[in-house]
């Protein structure tokens, strides 16, 4: 994933640059793709809905990456977006992209492997979905932390990302602190032991091993 953040910035002046407020919807599950994004500041949060109408918190974007990319040519969105904060993000268009592709041939590249990215991403997340929540919670803490390089505590979200309680995802990081799996400092989680809470993730269900490297294919 860090090679990736970023690597599209400079082709920022090919999209529209949108200034959006908190709770704006950028696209809908099952909605007509109109192109993709790239998330300059702020936050956003992509949730997905289930067959049985249940929504989850799947994913938040890092700044510097793109999202939405699974709604080019007009292909339907898998999953939907949503601003968490007063965010800048930038718009591209099918023509955006092809004008981006026909200047710098590379960029092609770079949206082919942000995709690949995203469908393997999003994959390994719904293969967590039905796992047990301590599960859940290992793979959740340490993708972020691979992503971003800390985890920010947010006990809310953390809930919700996982479909569980408060209570109960305080229950577990107590557990886990107590372990020494990790540490919390002014709300604040740091990994101490990556291996202990890598068998954690590992332990039990189905899914899949190989999110943390992407491979390059092509």
């Amino acid at each position: 994933m860090k090679e990736l953040q970023y690597s599209w910035q400079p082709y920022l002046k090919f999209g529209v640059k949108q200034e959006v407020q908190e709770n704006t919807i950028v696209y809908h599950q099952e909605g007509e793709g109109k192109g993709f994004f790239y998330l300059d500041k702020g936050g956003v949060k992509i949730t997905l809905l289930s067959r049985e109408g249940v929504e989850r918190t799947v994913n938040y974007v890092p700044k510097g990456m793109l999202f939405g990319e699974h709604g080019v040519k007009k292909e339907s969105y898998l999953t939907s977006a949503i601003i968490t904060c007063p965010s800048v993000i930038y718009y591209f268009s099918d023509d955006s992209l092809t004008r981006v592709c026909k200047e710098h041939p590379e960029a092609a590249r770079t949206f082919t492997n942000s995709l690949i990215y995203k469908f393997r991403t999003l994959a390994d997340i719904i293969s967590f979905l039905n796992c047990p929540v301590e599960q859940q919670m290992a793979h959740y803490l340490l993708k972020v932390v691979s992503e971003t390089g800390t985890f920010s505590l947010d006990q809310t979200s953390f809930a919700r990302y996982i479909g569980t309680t408060r209570t109960t995802v305080n229950q577990i990081l107590n557990k886990w602190k107590n372990q020494k799996l990790i540490q919390i400092t002014q709300r604040t989680i740091r990994i101490l032991d990556v291996d202990g809470l890598t068998n954690i993730q590992n332990s039990g269900g189905n899914h899949l091993s190989n999110m943390k490297t992407l491979i390059y294919t092509i």
